[in-house]
């Protein structure tokens, strides 16, 4: 017997039938390689012949001794049009078979949402990794309006917002809670994205990872910085503590808050040595550290807490495209066992390690370079990394200094601006810095030259600007423009910057540097912040 909705669908066009049902019917199957996605989407344009209802997924490869099923990560890209008058069954006769379908044949079977029978409100997750997130964000603005704060800890990825410290700030907060929550003393964790809302989707690797572990579209079951209910500065004071997680120092603006562990894969400023754990070890992720503390901790506990896959398949996912699918040249040990015990606890148990990686990588990594339709403001924001500098001078004792970095030359961006000239990349870039409240600002491009022999060479720029609107006056951002060049040309790290092809065409306070070296972020970040701090 179909339900009232059920017939409500029945009845309208053939065209209108599928969009709905595909898009309230989903079926989150695990890791599963691109093409396999896209032949089914295509596989779904074809139910208008209807001459073939059952289509499966085996070893990656339809065949044709299944159902039909449509794959939540494919529906974003699915806007093929159905014509109305398509010969096809009603969809009514292919709902009695709908089934769903593991990883290479080798997971348990995942359920299918009875879509058809719930109110057509607003997508939720459906995973359990998403319904902890989303109730943890509710009850920590519970408990702030009820001026709770003391209870909570939050766990802090760096600005950045890149898979590796949204996943690793994540794991950490799950762990927290749910390991302690049979004990004398549990902890109310949450993790918080230091990312706007507005920005996550900018980076199309953590929306295809975050779909793939059944996440609330749009993010809503994610704290992100946008969302906290008071400034930093008040609520850090008020917070039980927080956990750096992908960064060794808190920004500013937390610096008053008690850091109770960190967690970090480059370098260790000493911040909060009394911190546990305080974990400082080279990794390709940082996610492989977190994940290790939480399964040492874990396996020591008198009854191990459930471990939803959705998390699981996250944290390899953080892995695997930081490590080159475990065969980059950054990939450590700790990353190779790290992933094979997280494996072994996945759905994916019975694949080999290296299969599994590799493909998470290919996709992500994929995922990651479908940018080119972000326009020259997105790409300012998608990675962007900002926080006040003290400095001797007592007129202006803080700078605020914001560093982008962006995968395309200059020329290339420029042709992203409307009107495709240098005036306007400036123009663009000054509405950005305006918003983001910035005195200073570096962006870092990266891109590859491309020689008619085949050969490949690899390119970084350098773009400094330096504002007089904001925290100083005219004659103050001179100086201030004057000492921060002056320290990127005569670095000490022995890097050759030459002035960009167009440098005789900048406004004053304005530069523009080309190099060959690897020197990124890392390198140029503490170049120019350690100049600002002796600015007077």
């Amino acid at each position: 017997m179909l339900s009232v909705k059920a017939q409500h669908l029945a009845r309208k066009p053939p065209a209108r039938r599928v969009f709905t049902t595909c898009g309230k019917l989903a079926i989150g199957l695990r890791r599963v390689s691109t093409l396999a996605r896209h032949a089914l989407a295509n596989a779904v344009t074809q139910l208008s012949h209807a001459c073939c209802p059952h289509l499966c997924l085996k070893q990656g490869r339809l065949c044709a001794q299944s159902t039909f099923i449509v794959l939540r990560s494919s529906l974003p890209t699915y806007r093929h049009h159905i014509p109305p008058r398509s010969t096809m069954k009603p969809i009514r006769v292919l709902l009695p078979g709908l089934m769903a379908v593991s990883h290479v044949a080798a997971a348990p079977q995942q359920v299918v949402l009875d879509a058809l029978d719930k109110p057509s409100a607003k997508p939720i997750g459906v995973g359990h990794f998403s319904e902890w997130s989303r109730q943890t964000k509710k009850e920590f603005l519970i408990d702030w309006q009820a001026g709770k704060e003391s209870e909570w800890i939050l766990v802090q990825g760096n600005e950045g917002g890149d898979m590796d410290s949204m996943t690793a700030a994540l794991t950490w907060a799950y762990h927290l809670e749910h390991a302690t929550m049979n004990t004398s003393n549990p902890l109310k964790a949450i993790a918080l994205l230091q990312t706007p809302s507005h920005a996550l989707d900018l980076r199309p690797e953590n929306k295809l990872a975050l779909d793939n572990s059944q996440m609330t579209p749009g993010h809503e079951d994610l704290l992100t910085l946008d969302e906290l209910p008071e400034d930093p500065e008040t609520l850090s004071t008020k917070l039980k503590g927080i956990v750096l997680v992908d960064h060794s120092e808190p920004l500013k603006k937390w610096s008053t808050a008690k850091i109770l562990s960190i967690f970090d894969h480059h370098k260790d400023h000493g911040t909060a040595p009394d911190a546990d754990p305080r974990v400082f070890e080279t990794a390709a992720s940082c996610t492989t550290l977190v994940a290790r503390q939480m399964l040492d901790e874990l396996e020591k506990l008198d009854e191990e807490y459930h471990m939803p896959h959705e998390l699981l398949e996250l944290i390899l996912s953080a892995i695997a495209i930081d490590s080159g699918g475990l065969t980059g040249d950054k990939t450590t040990k700790a990353d190779i066992e790290t992933s094979k015990r997280i494996l072994a606890r996945s759905n994916w148990r019975n694949d080999d390690l290296k299969d599994v990686m590799e493909d998470l990588d290919d996709e992500l990594t994929k995922a990651q370079k479908d940018i080119d339709n972000l326009g020259l403001y997105d790409l300012l924001r998608r990675d962007w990394k900002s926080d006040a500098i003290d400095t001797p001078s007592p007129r202006t004792p803080a700078i605020s200094v914001g560093f982008a970095s962006i995968p395309y030359s200059m020329d290339e961006q420029i042709l992203k601006t409307e009107f495709q000239e240098l005036f306007d990349w400036f123009a663009i870039h000054a509405a950005w810095t305006a918003q983001a409240n910035v005195d200073v600002s570096v962006s870092i491009n990266k891109y590859k030259k491309h020689y008619k022999d085949g050969s490949k060479e690899k390119i970084r720029e350098i773009v400094l600007v330096v504002r007089d609107d904001v925290r100083i006056d005219q004659d103050q951002a001179d100086s201030l423009f004057k000492l921060v060049k002056d320290a990127i040309e005569n670095n000490k790290e022995g890097i050759d910057f030459q002035p960009w092809h167009r440098a005789d065409e900048l406004a004053p306070r304005q530069m523009v540097w080309q190099h060959r070296s690897d020197a990124g972020r890392k390198v140029i970040k503490p170049l120019v912040e350690e100049a600002i701090m002796e600015w007077d």
